[in-house]
This record gives structure tokens, C-alpha cells and sequence, in this order.
């Protein structure tokens, strides 16, 4: 049976709809309510610790990978989340990929390849810290990096359409193998934003993570606002949804993807797994042998 038919997506009121309707601007980017921080990390540390027994699960049952991709705008929180949700787990079945501008190699193949490349392998969980996203997102807002893809021809009114089906596409066949797909937009206030860009000009040990780039982007804010709304809208599907995570406050975002990511684990329902009659004998005969030695 198909992975997308055996697994739905974990229920919230985060999931981005699949029916196209999601709008950027409805989706929060704070808490419902007051949080207590204290609470808020308390219960993320529980979920991490599931996580981390999931994983050895999912490690040996060795029937699924486990995909989740992150994009956020700079300043929204990529890099601290998945540190914290993931704290702990194996290495030997965790691998995490960011993906920055793309090398002459990369651009010498098409968007999807250097992507593919780094694809969980069956019983590992992978993690995308940017991602194929980055191509309809960055590449829309600047539509000028196109040039260096040395495509044979495109137009643009319609290059988009192309990627959001090919992205689908590409999903899709990754769902029907045994890939488990979860994305997180981690949706972060212009506000807040502008709050942590001072935090790491002031405080000298941020100050590496710095880009005066950063501060020019902030000016097309509406243009990846409405690139975000569309990759949503256009790509959140059954087999590979989409969570718009309110991102201003950083325990209450952390908090809601640890949930999401051990409820997708959970709904596997992978586990150890048993051995038959003949293989128990043969462990009972090693028992036995190793007792006279």
C-alpha cells in the first residue's frame, strides 16, 4: 500500500489547507495567549524525548524516512528549532541539510537534483534548513538569479506554475516510496524580526549571524509574503502539508513543531521489530553457548 494512504497528516489548526485558501496575512505569527516560558520548555523536552525513542523505532523498523523541511525568512527561528527539537537523537539515523546558493555544479542540473541528493534514506529522519522552496521563494522575489540557471528557455508569467507542479510532482513520488513529508513555515513578524537583527548587531557573539543584506530584503517584505502565500497554497497537499507555525515567540514555535514532528513519528506506528519462531530458537542456542564459555 502506498505511504500517502496510510498516513494523514498530525491534525492543527497550523495546517495550512490544501484547497488553496490560505492567507499569509490571517496566519499568526504570535501565541494565542499569554505563554509561561518556563511551562512552554518544560513541555518541548517531553516531546524531544519522545522524539528521540521514535527515532530508534523508526531507525530499526527501517521501513520509512522521515523528511521535514524548515523555511523562514532571516531571523525566524530555523537554526535554534531544529537544534532544540532535535537535541539527542542518534546521530547514526539523523542527517541535517541546509542549502544556501547553489554551486556552478548544482546550477549545471536542474532545481530538484542537488535536493534529491540529500534525501533520508529509509529509517532516518532527514532535516532541510532551507530547501527546493528556495526557487520559488528567493528566486521569485529575484527574478534576476534565474540568469545564472542557464535554463534553455522559460517564460517567466509561467516558470512558476512549472516548479510548484514539478515540486508536487517530485513529492509525491517521495510519499508513494515510504518518504514521510512535513514542512514548517516558520511565520515570524516584520516586528520581531527587525527585534532580533538589533539583538545580533548588539550583542558581540551574535554578531557573526549579522547580514546587512538582511536589512535591504526587509524593503520587498510584501513580494515574499505573497511568494509564501502561493508556494503554500500551491504545495500543501495530504502527502506533503504545509504548518504555518506562529514564529515571535521561540519556546511557544519550538513547542508546536516538537509536537507535530512526534505526532507524525508516532502515526507510523513503527517499532522494534519481532523475530520469529526460528530466529528466537537460534538466540536461545547462543544463550546457551555463551553460558558455558
Amino acid at each position: 500500500m502506498k505511504a500517502d494512504r496510510k498516513w494523514s497528516a498530525p491534525p492543527s489548526e497550523l495546517l495550512v489547507p490544501f484547497d488553496g485558501s490560505f492567507r499569509v496575512a490571517d496566519a499568526p505569527t504570535r501565541p494565542p495567549g499569554p505563554v509561561d516560558k518556563a511551562d512552554l520548555k518544560k513541555r518541548q523536552r517531553e516531546h524531544t524525548r519522545t522524539i528521540y525513542d521514535l527515532q530508534r523505532k523508526l531507525y530499526a523498523d527501517d521501513r520509512f524516512a522521515a523528511l521535514f523541511v524548515f523555511q523562514a525568512l532571516d531571523a525566524g527561528g530555523k537554526d535554534g528549532t531544529i537544534r532544540n527539537v532535535f537535541t539527542g537523537v542518534n546521530p547514526a539515523g539523523f542527517q541535517v541539510s541546509s542549502f544556501k546558493a547553489p554551486s556552478d555544479e548544482e546550477l549545471d542540473h536542474d532545481f530538484l537534483w542537488r535536493i534529491a541528493r540529500r534525501l533520508p534514506e529509509r529509517g532516518r529522519i532527514g532535516v532541510f534548513n532551507r530547501s527546493h522552496y528556495e526557487e520559488v521563494l528567493v528566486v521569485r522575489v529575484h527574478p534576476e538569479f534565474l540568469e545564472r540557471q542557464r535554463l534553455p528557455r522559460y517564460e517567466l508569467d509561467a516558470i512558476w506554475a512549472e516548479r510548484y507542479e514539478s515540486i508536487r510532482t517530485f513529492e509525491k513520488h517521495l510519499a508513494d516510496n515510504g518518504t514521510i513529508i512535513v514542512k514548517f513555515f516558520l511565520n515570524v513578524s516584520l516586528a520581531q524580526q527587525k527585534h532580533r537583527f538589533l539583538r545580533r548587531i548588539d550583542k558581540p557573539s551574535k554578531n557573526w549571524k549579522f547580514n546587512s543584506g538582511d536589512v535591504r530584503e526587509r524593503k520587498r517584505w510584501p513580494e515574499y509574503m505573497r511568494a509564501f502565500e502561493d508556494a503554500l497554497n500551491e504545495t500543501s497537499r495530504p502527502w506533503a502539508p504545509w504548518y504555518a507555525i506562529p514564529a515571535d515567540s521561540k519556546p511557544y514555535m519550538r513547542l508546536q513543531v516538537a509536537r507535530i514532528v512526534r505526532e507524525t513519528l508516532e502515526s507510523l506506528g513503527v517499532d522494534f521489530p519481532e523475530i520469529d519462531d526460528e530466529a528466537r530458537a537460534a538466540l536461545a542456542k547462543c544463550r546457551a553457548e555463551l553460558e558455558t564459555q
